[in-house]
C-alpha cells in the first residue's frame, strides 16, 4: 500500500510539472472540468412563451446535451417554428447563445429561459453556456435582380390574397416579406372574420334589442347621398323581413355597410366600404374553394357589433396562413417567396412604377414588375415612434404595449410618402382593452363572444357598455385605477376544462399558469383577484336582470345572450393595448394607389392595414381579415391585368 501512495504521489508531480510546462501533456485538471459540463441525467425545466408555460426536458452527458423535448402551445406556423429552430441550435451546439428567432421574440425566449432552468439542475454553467455563441450560416454575398409579372412587398394575409390572386388572373408572381417568415399580424390575429351569412345566422333568433338597432339605423338622418340610399335599401330589406315572420337573426350586407361607417364616425369611403360589405361572404367562398374550413357558427367578436364573425377551424390566423401557403406550394412555379427581404423604395419611370428595390440578406434586390406592384406591407402598430408622431387622439402611446408582431413599422407608408402618394387618417390609432398585462398581445384573453362576459374594474364594478365600439371600450377602460380590468366569464363560455379560447389554450391551462382565475361561487372569485365581493356579485346580478329583461342595463348594453349564473367562474386580467392602424396609403375602387393630387400612379396597387380611408377612426371587430381578403383580391386582380 505504502509503494502504491508513493506511485501516486510520483505520477502526480510528474503530471503538475508537465501542466506547468509549456508543452501539452494530456488532459489536465483545468480540462477535465470544462469538460465536464453537465451531471449526467434527465432534467426538465419551463418558463412562459407568448401564449402559456413552455416545458423543456433535456438529457445530458458530461459533456453534451444529447435531448431536448418542448412542450408548448405557441402559435402555430411561428411561436412553434421559432422553437423548432432553437431547439436545433440548441442540441447541436450545446449552447445557450444560439440566435432568437425575428418575429418571435416570445417564443424564442421562452424556450431558451425553459432550457436554462433545466440545465441549472444539471449543474451547468449557463453563463459558460450563453458566452458560447452561435453565428448563422455563413453565406454568399450577391445581388438579385428577377423580372415577373406582378411583385408583391409584404407576406401577411393582404399580401397573400393579391399574390394568388394576381396568379388566377394569369400573372406571374414574386412577393418579398422582409422578415423570415410568412403571416404578418394574419398568423397572429383572434382570425374573426366578419360577413352577413344567411345559412349561419339562420339558427340565431333576433332580440326585441337588436330589431331596435336596426331601426336606429334606418332613422338616423343623414345627408350623405350614398348612405341615404344604403338606409332606403335597409328600410326594404327589414320591411321584407318582418313581412316573411322570420325570428332568426336579420343582417344583409347594407346593414354591414351602415355599421361600417357609423361605427367610423362617418370618416370612411362609402365607395370602399360597398366594395367591402358587398364582397365579403363571396371571399370566404374564395378561401374555402382553396380549402379552408370555418367551424359551422357565427360569434360577435369585441367591438363587432353584431353577430357575424366567421371562426376558421385551425386556431389564430394559421388557416388562412396554411390556405395561401399551400397554394403557393402548389404553383411554385409561377409564384416566388423571397423571405429576409427589405423593400426600401420604388422603381418609378416615366411616372409609373416598374419595380422596387430591396435589401435582401445576400445583398441587393432589384425586381421589376411587367404590370403592376402591390403594397400590402401592413401598418405601424409597432412602431412607437411612429405612432407618437402621429396620435393626436389619444394620451401618449411610447409606454402601450401592442397585438402586432415586430415587422408592423409602418416601412410602405414611409416608402409610398417618398413618391409622393396620398396618405390618410394617420391620426387614427386604435387601442384595444384586451391587452395581457405582460405581453399586451391578445393570448390569455378568456372571452369566447361578446354576450357572455362582462368587464369590470379592480373595485369589482363595471363601468361600460362591454358590446360597444373598441375605442368607446378602451377610453372607459383608461379612467379606471391603472387601466386595468378583469373579464369574468361562467361555465356557459367553458363548458370543460380543456375547452379553449380563441387563441387555443385551453382554460385550466391558463388558470394552471396564473393567467386566469376559477371559483365555485362569485364571492370566492372575487377574493382571489382582489375585488370587493359584494360589488363583484351586484355587478353579474344586475347583468343576469339586463339578460332577463327586468331591468335596463346601466350601460345601454343591447347585446346579451346567457346569464352568468353557472360554477365555475372566471376571470382573466386585461390592459390597453394598441391594435390596428386605420390611416395609410390612399387607394381607389380598383385597389390602385394616387398621389397626392388625387392622381392614380400608374402601376402601383395596395391592400390592407397599409391603406388608410375604409375604417374610419374606429375599425370594426372582425372587419380586417374581411378586408384584406377583399382588396387583397382586387389589388391582386387588378395588378394582374392592369387596370
Amino acid at each position: 500500500m505504502k509503494k502504491l501512495i508513493s506511485i501516486l504521489l510520483i505520477l502526480s508531480m510528474v503530471l503538475g510539472m508537465a501542466g506547468c510546462s509549456n508543452e501539452p501533456a494530456g488532459n489536465t485538471e483545468e480540462e477535465a472540468q470544462v469538460e465536464a459540463m453537465f451531471t449526467p441525467g434527465t432534467y426538465e425545466g419551463e418558463a412562459e412563451g407568448f401564449h402559456g408555460t413552455i416545458k423543456a426536458t433535456v438529457t445530458v452527458s458530461e459533456t453534451e446535451i444529447t435531448d431536448l423535448q418542448v412542450v408548448h402551445t405557441e402559435t402555430e406556423g411561428l411561436g412553434d417554428k421559432a422553437i423548432e429552430s432553437i431547439v436545433i441550435d440548441i442540441k447541436e451546439n450545446t449552447s445557450l447563445g444560439v440566435p432568437v428567432v425575428s418575429g418571435a421574440t416570445y417564443s424564442s425566449e421562452g424556450i431558451l429561459k425553459a432550457v436554462e432552468a433545466a440545465l441549472e439542475k444539471a449543474g451547468a454553467d449557463v453563463q459558460a453556456l450563453k458566452e458560447k455563441t452561435v453565428a448563422g450560416d455563413e453565406e454568399v454575398k450577391g445581388d438579385i435582380e428577377k423580372t415577373a409579372d406582378v411583385v408583391v412587398i409584404g407576406g401577411g394575409g393582404a399580401g397573400l390574397a393579391a399574390a394568388i390572386s394576381a396568379h388566377q388572373n394569369g400573372a406571374s408572381v414574386i412577393l418579398i416579406e422582409k422578415m423570415p417568415r410568412l403571416g404578418g399580424n394574419t398568423i397572429i390575429s383572434g382570425s374573426a372574420y366578419n360577413s352577413a351569412d344567411p345559412e349561419l345566422q339562420s339558427g340565431l333568433e333576433m332580440t326585441d334589442l337588436e330589431k331596435q338597432t336596426v331601426e336606429s339605423y334606418i332613422s338616423r338622418e343623414e345627408s350623405d347621398p350614398a348612405v341615404k340610399e344604403w338606409q332606403e335599401t335597409l328600410a326594404a330589406e327589414w320591411e321584407e323581413y318582418k313581412a316573411s315572420g322570420s325570428t332568426n337573426l336579420f343582417d344583409s350586407p347594407t346593414l354591414h355597410k351602415l355599421q361600417t361607417y357609423y361605427g367610423g364616425d362617418g370618416k370612411g369611403s362609402t365607395e370602399l366600404i360597398d366594395i367591402f360589405a358587398e364582397n365579403t361572404l363571396p371571399s370566404i367562398k374564395w378561401l374555402e374553394d382553396m380549402g379552408m374550413e370555418f367551424k359551422d357558427y357565427v360569434f360577435t367578436v369585441l367591438g363587432g357589433l353584431w353577430n357575424r364573425a366567421h371562426k376558421p377551424e385551425k386556431p389564430l390566423g394559421t388557416g388562412f396562413v396554411d390556405t395561401y401557403t399551400n397554394y403557393i406550394e402548389e404553383n411554385s412555379s409561377d409564384i416566388e417567396v423571397l423571405l429576409d427581404t427589405k423593400a426600401v423604395s420604388f422603381i418609378v419611370e416615366d411616372g409609373a412604377v416598374t419595380g422596387v428595390n430591396a435589401e435582401g440578406k445576400n445583398g441587393a434586390v432589384t425586381l421589376y414588375a411587367n404590370n403592376g406592384v402591390v403594397l400590402a406591407t401592413g401598418g405601424f402598430g409597432a412602431n412607437v415612434e411612429m405612432r407618437e408622431q402621429y396620435n393626436t387622439l389619444w394620451p401618449s402611446l411610447a409606454n402601450i404595449k401592442t397585438t402586432n408582431h415586430t415587422g408592423a413599422t409602418g416601412d410602405g407608408i414611409v416608402m409610398s410618402q417618398e413618391i409622393n402618394a396620398s396618405i390618410t387618417g394617420m391620426e387614427d390609432i386604435q387601442l384595444l382593452p384586451m391587452g395581457d398585462p405582460e405581453t399586451g398581445s391578445l393570448s390569455g384573453n378568456i372571452e369566447q363572444g361578446v354576450q357572455n362576459r362582462i368587464f369590470v374594474n379592480k373595485d369589482g364594478n363595471r363601468f361600460v357598455d362591454e358590446g360597444s365600439r373598441r375605442d368607446v371600450m378602451t377610453k372607459a377602460l383608461m379612467e379606471q385605477t391603472d387601466s386595468f380590468m378583469w373579464v369574468i366569464v361562467d361555465k356557459h363560455s367553458y363548458p370543460t376544462g380543456d375547452t379553449v379560447n380563441n387563441f387555443n389554450e385551453s382554460i385550466d391551462g391558463l388558470v394552471e399558469a396564473g393567467r386566469a382565475f376559477k371559483a365555485d361561487s362569485l364571492e370566492e372569485l372575487a377574493k382571489q383577484i382582489g375585488v370587493d365581493p359584494e360589488n363583484l356579485v351586484k355587478a353579474v346580478n344586475d347583468f343576469n336582470a339586463a339578460v332577463d329583461g327586468t331591468m335596463e342595463d346601466s350601460f345601454g348594453r343591447t347585446l346579451f345572450a346567457d346569464k352568468l349564473d353557472t360554477a365555475p367562474f372566471y376571470a382573466g386580467a386585461r390592459v390597453p393595448t394598441v391594435h390596428h392602424t386605420m390611416g395609410g396609403v390612399v387607394i381607389t375602387e380598383n385597389a390602385q394607389m394616387v398621389d397626392g393630387n388625387g392622381v392614380v400612379i400608374k402601376g402601383l396597387y395596395a391592400a390592407g392595414e397599409v391603406t388608410g380611408g375604409i375604417h374610419g377612426t374606429n375599425r370594426l371587430g372582425g372587419n380586417a381579415l374581411a378586408e384584406i381578403t377583399v382588396f387583397g383580391r382586387i389589388a391582386g386582380e387588378s395588378a394582374a391585368l392592369g387596370k
